[in-house]
């Protein structure tokens, strides 16, 4: 059974690890980060994949809990509801995807707080479990979830602040009965800590906005498989983030943003590092027994530079009912080396808007490319206009 256990584990780092070629796993420098429940890490919706996964500082929208939840007290309708449905390294299997609901209430009489949650759910689909001779034993169905509530308020015009609390829950492996005396599954708290400031400045003739905002996300305790002995690191994030829309004329908005990211979780010690065994044995044990926040302010010393990845990108509204977007993302081939354009376009009809994404990768032989996402969103407050209640 431990040959299944190690089929789901490669998966998961397929997720994080896309594509790299075989100078870069020879070459010293070559160390990525890797961490628990790394679907946490997936962009869940169309539009932020489709501009090269980014959002920190977009305008608000229904998949902010992602992005920036604070971005939700500058919402201008008052709820909303989302769907998203991503199927996940479609060009090795068929049957690994995410969904992802997520959905938001503006609360009070003054429009300046919102209570938000969502629903996430990554299913590794069907795998085949075998015994120690390799006959199949059983089918089983490994998955990830997480489920969080967040409240944003403007703390001024200009700014606010908002915070999610979230449960994760990740079952990789066998049903009770299968079990040889190990747990494969694991559950985690975690918070998230936001910021949103957005201004219209004039420009000539033009009102324009410029928005920055940073997201805190993922920082709490530690997933713990095998009844502890493999701990490891929640994907913590520090996502920074800018974005200037200007009117192009009139009912034509172009939006160009621009994110950068830090994991920080420290990297997993390598055996190549250390002259003996013994030295990389007592460093393994000191990176398992790390607290996740003492990781934290590790991961800042780890080869900062490249460990932080990039994203840049457009939008190109027509009237708030169609969107056109495009943007890249960037990691260094020593961590990772997942480079990729994104493409996406956008269409609202009445109180639907319809959202779908394209990835192309530009690493050779990249397990994301041609990866697809769909996104479908529901405005609540114009649905309830459209039946004439107040």
């Amino acid at each position: 059974m431990k040959l299944t256990k190690s089929i789901i584990a490669i998966a998961l780092m397929a997720t994080a690890l896309t594509a790299w070629s075989q100078d870069d796993i020879k070459n010293t420098e070559f160390n990525p980060v890797t961490t628990g429940v790394t679907s946490l890490s997936i962009t869940p919706d169309a539009r932020g994949a489709s501009m090269g996964d980014l959002g920190a500082a977009t305008e608000a929208d229904v998949n902010s809990q992602f992005w920036n939840p604070s971005k939700y007290a500058f919402a201008y309708s008052q709820a909303g509801v989302s769907l998203s449905y991503t199927p996940w390294l479609r060009k090795i299997v068929n049957d690994i995807y995410l969904a992802n609901l997520s959905g938001y209430y503006k609360i009070g009489s003054s429009d300046n707080q919102a209570v938000s949650a969502s629903l996430r759910y990554f299913s590794l689909g069907e795998v085949m479990a075998t015994d120690g001779d390799g006959s199949m034993v059983s089918t089983i169905n490994p998955f990830e979830m997480s489920v969080d509530l967040g409240y944003s308020r403007k703390l001024s015009e200009k700014y606010s602040m908002g915070v999610v609390l979230r449960y994760i829950y990740s079952d990789l492996g066998y049903p009770s009965q299968m079990n040889t005396g190990e747990s494969s599954s694991a559950s985690a708290f975690s918070a998230d800590l936001s910021g949103y400031y957005t201004t219209f400045p004039v420009i000539g003739r033009n009102e324009c906005q410029w928005s920055l905002g940073f997201n805190l996300s993922n920082i709490g305790s530690k997933v713990s498989y095998n009844k502890g002995n493999d701990p490891a690191y929640l994907p913590a994030n520090l996502r920074i983030g800018t974005a200037f829309t200007f009117p192009l004329a009139d009912y034509n908005n172009l939006t160009l943003a621009f994110d950068a990211n830090k994991l920080l979780v420290p990297a997993k010690p390598r055996l190549t590092d250390y002259e003996d065994a013994l030295a990389y044995d007592d460093a393994l044990q000191e990176w398992k027994d790390k607290s996740s926040i003492s990781g934290i302010f590790d991961s800042f010393s780890d080869n900062f530079a490249k460990r932080i990845t990039y994203s840049l990108g457009a939008e190109y509204a027509y009237n708030q009912q169609f969107f056109l977007r495009g943007g890249y993302y960037y990691e260094s081939k020593y961590a990772g080396n997942r480079q990729y354009f994104g493409l996406g376009a956008g269409f609202t009809l009445n109180v639907i808007k319809i959202d779908a994404s394209y990835m192309i990768a530009t690493a050779q032989n990249s397990p994301l490319d041609q990866t697809l996402r769909f996104t479908l969103s529901f405005d609540l407050d114009g649905i309830k206009g459209l039946f004439g209640r107040n």
